[in-house]
């Protein structure tokens, strides 16, 4: 227990039982995961330092150390991952003082990032590629996608109940945990659950595709479901159209992005995606919007030196 720990215990041992006391059933398990890769490396790096060693000096030659193989914003997620931990030590009187004030971020040079979206034209040719059978596939799940900016464990997750065809809109109320096979859980969070518009020709195609499949079930699994084996179905398609390759997430930033370039406000956008708030879907889009501004900017002078 923490209350039973003294400065002599290692840092290891108190990150262990804090995360064990404070994010065990508090956080999503995608997040209590990380949580667990922290101690991980804490076990890797600092395996014998004690929470009386733990000072400006060890801290950040922890951070370097980390920094060393991993990217500036990895480390700095790192960093915020143990500055709760540290902190509460601090306050216990674990710890003398607080070793994270004044942290340095490293890390190596983010490597290129690869395209993450297609744009209108691109992605025409690459659902103009698409082989939409009788029967549910992989690729109807792209088309889903593309069209609504669902994430790719919400629209695994729809069954057919999910689906008011008479008002051309789908139920987002739920996830499909994919990773370890559970079935269905909460979305990311509350603002993810949501209603999605159709347009009429998803309902119709959708309507005579799901009309004889369960009504309770999902739609699109069978047994086990992994989000690589819908990424190489969609780089197979972008390869034959002759467009970028880009993930299943990637069809969610493109139908976004389409959507902003087409004028469609940030705060419609943000609730569509099912984001927390307008400032995700800011930082996420953030270059789209400069670029959307710049248009706006021409637009405004070229206006003006119209007015004689």
């Amino acid at each position: 227990m923490l209350n039973e720990l003294s400065p002599n215990d290692t840092f290891c041992d108190y990150y262990q039982q804090w995360v064990a006391m404070y994010k065990e059933g508090a956080v999503r398990d995608v997040t209590l995961s990380k949580y667990r890769l922290t101690c991980a490396w804490l076990q890797r790096l600092i395996p014998l330092l004690t929470l009386a060693e733990l000072n400006r000096i060890t801290y950040q030659k922890l951070l370097n150390d980390y920094a060393a193989s991993h990217e500036r914003q990895t480390t700095m997620d790192f960093h915020h991952q143990l500055k709760g931990a540290v902190l509460d030590a601090v306050d216990e009187g674990l710890v003398e003082r607080d070793p994270t004030r004044k942290a340095i971020i490293k890390g190596k040079s983010p490597r290129a990032k690869k395209q993450k979206y297609l744009n209108q034209f691109e992605l025409h040719r690459l659902l103009n590629d698409l082989d939409l059978g009788p029967e549910v596939s992989w690729d109807w799940l792209i088309l889903l996608i593309a069209k609504t900016g669902l994430r790719f464990s919400e629209a695994i997750a729809l069954t057919p109940d999910d689906f008011e065809f008479s008002r051309q809109v789908v139920s987002v109320n739920k996830t499909w945990d994919y990773k370890t096979g559970t079935g269905f859980v909460p979305t990311k969070n509350r603002s993810s659950v949501r209603k999605v518009q159709l347009d009429w020709q998803l309902v119709i195609q959708f309507s005579e595709l799901t009309k004889r499949l369960p009504r309770d079930e999902p739609i699109f699994v069978e047994g086990k479901v992994y989000n690589s084996t819908a990424n190489s179905v969609l780089e197979r398609h972008c390869k034959r159209a002759g467009v970028p390759v880009i993930s299943v997430h990637g069809l969610r930033h493109t139908h976004a992005s389409l959507l902003l370039f087409a004028g469609v406000s940030i705060a419609s956008v943000a609730k569509r995606l099912g984001h927390a708030s307008m400032n995700t879907t800011q930082k996420t889009y953030l270059h789209i919007i400069q670029e959307l501004e710049n248009q706006d900017v021409d637009l405004v002078m070229r206006s003006i030196s119209s007015l004689i």
